[in-house]
């Protein structure tokens, strides 16, 4: 464990202080007035035209992480100016490891959802950088969207230690507060290790699929969960996913003869009854493909759902079972427009076998099977 401890050390680097080798820095005009170069510079951007395409601020913070930048963040948060749930875009190579990590402890407080990115400035490059102290911080954002285009993120990498330069014990602190934080955001530390051990350069850039899979980004979904229970009429089964816009739910119920399918969509009670004027038609759908079709009145308003009902052959269980990704969706008659949610089903497959083979068992169906799901 201790010598765990070490290589998660080592993509820290050996102090406090954690800075891009070899990335190209520039110093951005129009920072923050008080600010100074060696300090986080903040820029919040909530104006009209903001707020009606994103409906949240857009808070861009980059330069230095310095170890008051958690305060000022802070008091921006309990003022109103930075409110919860709002985008984050960081851009910083250099910072302090400490302010990292409570940074991302406030963001994870406010349901606040990171990104890569920097201000737009005339005559600059637009790539932003986030390494060592910013990557934590990102690794706060309770929705965390990968890099894109030329964004990059990484943590500092060293595949040996000099005792001289960093003690053992302070090693061992570190690690084990970096250890702690990622934890507390929901991140196994183990995921990093393998990246860890086969990179040969300074900085261990993250690609996007590597963040992905390794749940380091989420792209504003948390992950789905799966569960099931007897109900007073057979089993029941429920797949759930929140994301920024709302929470989905669908709930598949077997009974001797019967399997009833239900989706519904938590996006609230306003948005919900535009939904449901708006759309022509609702239906679900298995692995990209539109089944159980229905107009107009398919799909209704409850409280501040939409929720739409099916009944499914019970001998075509196993094609929800096995698909790759289901969804619900409501949408007019030209597919201009359309609302709703997939889930994508790998990673609650055992759940799904396990509840298959439960209803096999408390309501066995006939095996003749109609080969289009």
């Amino acid at each position: 464990m201790f010598w765990c401890a070490l290589l998660l050390t080592a993509c820290l680097g050996p102090t406090f202080e954690t800075h891009a080798r070899g990335v190209e820095t520039h110093t951005l005009k129009g920072s923050s007035r008080g600010q100074s170069a060696d300090q986080l510079s903040i820029q919040i951007d909530s104006d009209r035209l903001t707020l009606s395409v994103t409906d949240v601020p857009q808070v861009y913070l980059y330069g230095v992480i310095d170890a008051d930048a958690p305060q000022r963040v802070t008091a921006l948060m309990k003022s109103g100016k930075i409110p919860n749930g709002s985008d984050i875009y960081l851009n910083s190579s250099n910072g302090n490891l400490s302010a990292g990590l409570a940074l991302g402890r406030l963001f994870r407080a406010g349901s606040m959802v990171t990104h890569l990115g920097k201000p737009r400035r005339k005559g600059e490059i637009n790539t932003a950088v986030c390494v060592g102290a910013c990557t934590y911080a990102y690794f706060g954002g309770l929705y965390r969207w990968a890099a894109t285009g030329s964004d990059r993120i990484g943590l500092s990498s060293y595949h040996t230690m000099d005792p001289a330069v960093s003690g053992i014990g302070q090693a061992q602190q570190t690690s084990d507060e970096v250890v702690s934080y990622l934890k507390d955001m929901g991140i196994n530390p183990s995921a990093l290790t393998p990246m860890a051990t086969t990179s040969h350069d300074a900085v261990m850039w993250l690609t996007a699929d590597q963040m992905i899979s390794s749940g380091l980004a989420n792209n504003g979904r948390l992950p789905l969960t799966a569960k099931y229970q007897p109900s007073a009429t057979g089993l029941y089964l429920v797949l759930d996913q929140v994301d920024r816009h709302g929470e989905h739910r669908m709930t598949i119920e077997c009974k001797r003869g019967l399997v009833t399918l239900t989706a519904i969509n938590q996006v609230g009670a306003a948005r919900a009854k535009d939904i449901v004027a708006r759309g022509a038609r609702s239906y679900f759908e298995i692995n990209r493909q539109e089944t159980l079709t229905q107009p107009r009145d398919g799909a209704s308003v409850a409280s501040d759902s939409v929720t739409m009902a099916r009944p499914y052959p019970p001998a075509r269980l196993e094609y929800i079972i096995f698909a790759q990704s289901v969804g619900a969706w409501v949408g007019d008659s030209n597919s201009a427009f359309r609302n709703g949610f997939t889930f994508y089903l790998e990673p609650v497959r055992s759940t799904l076998k396990d509840y298959y083979n439960a209803c096999w068992q408390a309501a066995p169906w006939p095996t003749k099977q109609n080969p289009n799901p």
